[in-house]
C-alpha cells in the first residue's frame, strides 16, 4: 500500500468517526430536550375555582362538620381528633348501618372537645366518651362487601344510639384506628389503584363537588336541595356547572389529587339532611334524567346518575377555605 492509499484510508476513518460523533451528539441533544419537555419542565397550573367549604363527616351518614382548614391525608380529611368517616354504626352482627336503612342517622352529629367525642341528636342528651378506649374489644365489621375492623365505643354509646333510632334492634358504634387493617377500594371499584386505602367511606377518600353543579340541579327541581345532600368533602365555587368532571389532576395549596371516577348516586340522596325523612324520589329521579353515564361506562356506573367526583391524594398537605383550585396540565 503506497502513501496516498494510507492517507486516503486514514481520512475515511476519521470522517466516519466524526459522522458518528455528530449523530451521537444530536441524539443526546434531542434526548435532553425530550427529558426537559416531559420530566423537568414544570406542569402548567390553570385556575379553575376556589374552595368555598371543607366538610368532614366523622360519623358515616352523620352530620358534616364544617372546618376552615383540614389535613388532607391519603385516607381522607382530618381536623384534630376528627377524621372523615372513621366512626361507623353497626348492628350486633357487625353489618354497617347508614342513612339508607336509618334516615334519622343524618341528624346525629359527632364532634370532639378536650380529648372526648360528643354525640348529639334531636331530643337526646349529649353523650361524651373518650376518643381512645384501648380496653374495649375490636369488632369485625362488614362495609358493603368488604371486611374491616372497628374498636367498640362502649355500652353507653350503644344504648344512646339504640334509644335514638328506636328501630327495635340494638346498635353499636365502632371507631377505626390507625393500626387497623383498612379496606381497599379496588376490591369493589376496579378503577382505584390497588395501593389505595380507606376506612368506612363508600369507595374513596375524597369527594369534590362544585356549587354550580348543585345550582344547575336546583334549576330543574321544584324544591331546592343543599350541598349537604351529597356529602362532599371539598366544595368549589367560581366555576361552571360540572366543570369538575374534567379535572383529572388538581392542586389546592400544596395538596395534589387525582380524579379516579365520578360519584354514582343512590337512594341516600333522597334523605333530607334537615329532617331525616327519606322520599325515595328527588333529587335522584331528576338526576337520572340528565346525568347518566355514557354507554361505554355502564359496566362501571350501571344506572346510577353521576354527581361529583372522587379523588385520591397524590401529595398530602393542608387545605383551607379560600384556597385556589388549579387544574394541572401535564
Amino acid at each position: 500500500m503506497n502513501l496516498v492509499e494510507v492517507l486516503r484510508n486514514a481520512f475515511t476513518f476519521i470522517y466516519k468517526k466524526a459522522q458518528l460523533w455528530a449523530v451521537g451528539g444530536g441524539i443526546t441533544v434531542v434526548a435532553l430536550g425530550l427529558g426537559y419537555k416531559f420530566l423537568l419542565r414544570p406542569n402548567k397550573l390553570n385556575r379553575v375555582g376556589v374552595v368555598s367549604q371543607l366538610l368532614i363527616h366523622p360519623l358515616k351518614s352523620g352530620r358534616a362538620v364544617s372546618v376552615a382548614l383540614a389535613e388532607c391525608q391519603p385516607i381522607g380529611l382530618k381536623y384534630g381528633e376528627l377524621r372523615d368517616r372513621h366512626w361507623l354504626v353497626i348492628t350486633e352482627d357487625g353489618h354497617m348501618v347508614t342513612g339508607r336503612q336509618e334516615p334519622r342517622l343524618v341528624l346525629v352529629s359527632l364532634t370532639s372537645e378536650g380529648g372526648q367525642m360528643c354525640l348529639n341528636g334531636p331530643d337526646m342528651e349529649q353523650l361524651r366518651f373518650p376518643v381512645l378506649q384501648p380496653d374495649n374489644p375490636i369488632i369485625n365489621c362488614r362495609v358493603f362487601s368488604s371486611d374491616i375492623q372497628g374498636r367498640d365505643c362502649g355500652d353507653e354509646v350503644s344504648n344512646w344510639l339504640t334509644s335514638y333510632l328506636a328501630a327495635g334492634k340494638t346498635f353499636r358504634l365502632v371507631h377505626f384506628e390507625p393500626q387497623m387493617k383498612p379496606r381497599r377500594p379496588a376490591e369493589t371499584e376496579s378503577l382505584y389503584p390497588q395501593r389505595e386505602k380507606i376506612a368506612y367511606p363508600d369507595c374513596g377518600p375524597i369527594m369534590l363537588l362544585s356549587e354550580a353543579s348543585v345550582k344547575d340541579l336546583n334549576s330543574r327541581l321544584e324544591n331546592d336541595v343543599t350541598v349537604a345532600r351529597f356529602r362532599p368533602n371539598i366544595i368549589v365555587s367560581s366555576c361552571e356547572a360540572f366543570d369538575e368532571d374534567s379535572w383529572e389532576d388538581i392542586q389546592i395549596g400544596d395538596v395534589r389529587m387525582h380524579r379516579v371516577m365520578a360519584c354514582g348516586r343512590c337512594i341516600f340522596t333522597t334523605v333530607d339532611p334537615e329532617t331525616g325523612v327519606i322520599s325515595r324520589k328527588q333529587p335522584l329521579e331528576t338526576l337520572k334524567n340528565y346525568r347518566l353515564c355514557d354507554e361505554a361506562e355502564k359496566h362501571i356506573y350501571k344506572t346510577s346518575p353521576l354527581f361529583g367526583q372522587m379523588y385520591t391524594v397524590s401529595k398530602t398537605g393542608i387545605l383551607q377555605v379560600g384556597d385556589v383550585v388549579y387544574k394541572i396540565s401535564h
